[in-house]
C-alpha cells in the first residue's frame, strides 16, 4: 500500500489516474479508516487530499459558498455566515458521528461513501447544492444527487476527484431544514431522513421547494411531486397533508432490523411534513 500527499490537485488527480490498482481518496477518514480495519477494502494507494491548497476552506462569494472536500464538519458549524443562509445543511451536517468525529469527517465524503443513510446528503439535495469534480479531462460541476448511484457507488470516473460542494447566495424569504430519525438519542444512523428548503413570496406563498428523503430508496430520493404539492399555497394543513402523503408514497425502503417498510413510510411523511414546518419558519412564513 502507498500514501502520498500531494500538494496540488493536478498531482492528486494524475497519480489516481495513473493507480494500476485500487485507489482511495483521504480526507477526514472517517469512513476510509473504518472500512479498512473492518477488511472491506484494502486500496494500492492512498491519496491525502487535505494539504491541497483551498481544500479545507469555506469561501464566500457573491454567488454564494464553496465548501472545500477537506473542510470538517464541526467547521461548518462553526461558520456564522453559512449557519445563517443554509442552517438545514449546517444541522445535518453536525448529525453525522460524535463531537471528535465532526472534527475530522466532511460532507464530501459523507456524499462519495454514498450510504442511502447518509445525513448531509438529502439536505444538500434539497438545498440544490452543485459538487464540483476535477478529473484528467478537466472541471465539470453536477448536482449533488447525480453522484451516488447505489449504495457504495458513485457516477465519479477514474481520476475524478470532488474538491468542493457549492452552495447558492439564499434568495430573500427562504429557509430550509434537516430532520432524521434514529433508534437511540444520538451517533446512530438514519432509519429515515428528509430535507426541506422554501422560498416564499412577499405573501407568505411557496413559490419554490425542493423536498429530498434519506434512508427512503438506495439513493437519496428527490421528491418533485412533494415540491409540487407546496407551491403555490402557503403552507396550510391541507398543504403539509398532501406533502406527508406524496413522500410516503414515493419510498422504496428495504425490511430490516432497524426498520420496516411500512414504519419507514409513515416516519417519512411525517419528517417531511416537520421539515417544511420549520423551513417555512425560517423563511418568515406565519
Amino acid at each position: 500500500m502507498r500514501y502520498i500527499r500531494p500538494l496540488s490537485m493536478e498531482d492528486a488527480v494524475g497519480q489516481l489516474a495513473g493507480s494500476p490498482g485500487t485507489a482511495a481518496i483521504l480526507a477526514g477518514g472517517s469512513d476510509l479508516l473504518v472500512r479498512m480495519k473492518g477488511g472491506f477494502i484494502e486500496p494500492d494507494l492512498i491519496v491525502d487530499i487535505k494539504a491541497i491548497d483551498g481544500l479545507g476552506e469555506i469561501r464566500e462569494t457573491a454567488e454564494g459558498f464553496s465548501i472545500g472536500a477537506a473542510v470538517p464538519c464541526a467547521l461548518m458549524g462553526e461558520s456564522a455566515a453559512l449557519n445563517r443562509e443554509w442552517p438545514g445543511v449546517v444541522e445535518a451536517a453536525k448529525l453525522i458521528g460524535s463531537k471528535q468525529v465532526q472534527g475530522r469527517c466532511t460532507i464530501v465524503g459523507n456524499l462519495c461513501n454514498a450510504s442511502p443513510a447518509a445525513d448531509s446528503v438529502p439536505a444538500l439535495v434539497a438545498a440544490g447544492a452543485r459538487a464540483s469534480i476535477v478529473g484528467p479531462g478537466g472541471r465539470r460541476t453536477v448536482a449533488v444527487e447525480a453522484v451516488p448511484t447505489g449504495p457504495g457507488k458513485t457516477s465519479l470516473a477514474k481520476g475524478e476527484i470532488i474538491e468542493a460542494i457549492l452552495l447558492d447566495r439564499r434568495a430573500p424569504r427562504s429557509g430550509d431544514a434537516y430532520l432524521r430519525f434514529i433508534p437511540r438519542t444520538e451517533m446512530d444512523i438514519a432509519v429515515v431522513s428528509a430535507g426541506v428548503n422554501l422560498t416564499l413570496d412577499e405573501q407568505g406563498v411557496v413559490k419554490s421547494a425542493r423536498v429530498a428523503l434519506g434512508a427512503a430508496a438506495p439513493t437519496v430520493l428527490l421528491v418533485e411531486e412533494a415540491a409540487e404539492a407546496l407551491i403555490g399555497r402557503k403552507l396550510d394543513e391541507a398543504a403539509l397533508e398532501r406533502l406527508a402523503k406524496v413522500c410516503s408514497g414515493a419510498c422504496r425502503p428495504i425490511d430490516d432490523k432497524r426498520g420496516t417498510v411500512e414504519f419507514r413510510r409513515k416516519v417519512a411523511g411525517v419528517l417531511a411534513r416537520r421539515a417544511a414546518t420549520t423551513a417555512y419558519a425560517r423563511a418568515g412564513g406565519k
